[in-house]
């Protein structure tokens, strides 16, 4: 199948992007690594007028630690990088986990961090991680720069809080809380996943640190897949929060885990049946990132 006719540009700098949107408007679609645009452009669902090519953009390159320890990955660092970089793969090993189990090798070594968020396919896995990690948002446009919370980025389907003459430039993790309490992170995402495709029915991403003690310092499980936007499972959160964990204890959370949430039914599962897994996968990701916490002599006394 073949695209519509369109004009390309490849821009080296923001503010060539920035003219370009400007003077093209709607027209224009923005191409990072192509995985999501390209096919719709093929099927004709898509037909812009004009393709922006981000991908010699220097400024939306790169992987670093700020000097509060947070991270910074620049919006075109592909999947695999985010898999296999040790900067990352050290300070946020969740996202790393994640970026490993995206498609297939070609779309890990083409696909970008950036182009999937900008995209918010509700089956995409970044995004849980993303609020499980209480990530931000660096985006830019002609009117300035700002920096909006994970939480408050991801609408619905394909439906974020950037404007159109907007792009995603990065996206910042904070360092891990509670080092000085002597806390210990335990992180895992897992899914079921549509074979064909590798998107997922259902992501959890959960993230759980433990204190010298042994109970749950901090809880935060995220899902996807399961309505329009990737969400922080609050209910589960609450329960667990504070507690010495158990097994008992975490199927008791993740019973919580659509709590307050409409839950998607398509031609490839029931909505009854997408609860199910959310429950499931909820309780299984918060069982090992509680492992990956050190946490099993204290599952075993639970």
């Amino acid at each position: 199948m073949i695209p519509s006719a369109f004009t390309y540009h490849r821009p080296q700098t923001l503010e060539e992007v920035f003219e370009l949107l400007g003077r093209h408007g709607d027209q224009a679609k923005l191409l990072a690594g192509g995985h999501s645009l390209l096919p719709a452009m093929k099927l004709r669902l898509a037909q812009p007028q004009v393709l922006i090519d981000l991908g010699r953009v220097r400024e939306l390159a790169g992987v670093s630690v700020e000097p509060d320890g947070a991270l910074r990955l620049g919006a075109l660092t592909t999947h695999h990088q985010v898999m296999t970089d040790p900067v990352v793969r050290r300070h946020a090993p969740l996202l790393a986990e994640v970026a490993g189990v995206i498609g297939d090798m070609q779309v890990r070594y083409r696909g970008t961090l950036g182009g999937s968020i900008a995209h918010a396919d509700p089956a995409a896995d970044y995004p849980a991680a993303l609020l499980a990690l209480e990530a931000e948002i660096e985006v830019a446009g002609p009117g300035g720069r700002r920096t909006v919370p994970a939480g408050e980025f991801f609408f619905g389907p394909f439906i974020t809080a950037l404007q159109p003459d907007e792009v995603v430039t990065a996206v910042r993790i904070p360092a891990a809380a509670g080092a000085d309490q002597g806390w210990r992170w335990g992180y895992r995402y897992l899914k079921m996943a549509r074979r064909a495709s590798d998107f997922a029915l259902v992501g959890v991403a959960a993230a759980i640190a433990r204190e010298g003690q042994g109970a749950a310092a901090a809880v935060r499980v995220a899902l996807n897949g399961v309505t329009g936007a990737a969400y922080r499972a609050a209910a589960v959160e609450e329960h667990l929060a504070g507690r010495v964990p158990s097994e008992e204890l975490f199927a008791e959370a993740a019973a919580r885990a659509v709590d307050g949430v409409d839950v998607d039914g398509d031609a490839l599962t029931s909505a009854e049946y997408r609860a199910h897994l959310a429950r499931v996968y909820t309780r299984r990701a918060l069982a090992e990132a509680w492992q990956r916490a050190g946490g099993q002599a204290a599952m075993a006394a639970g």
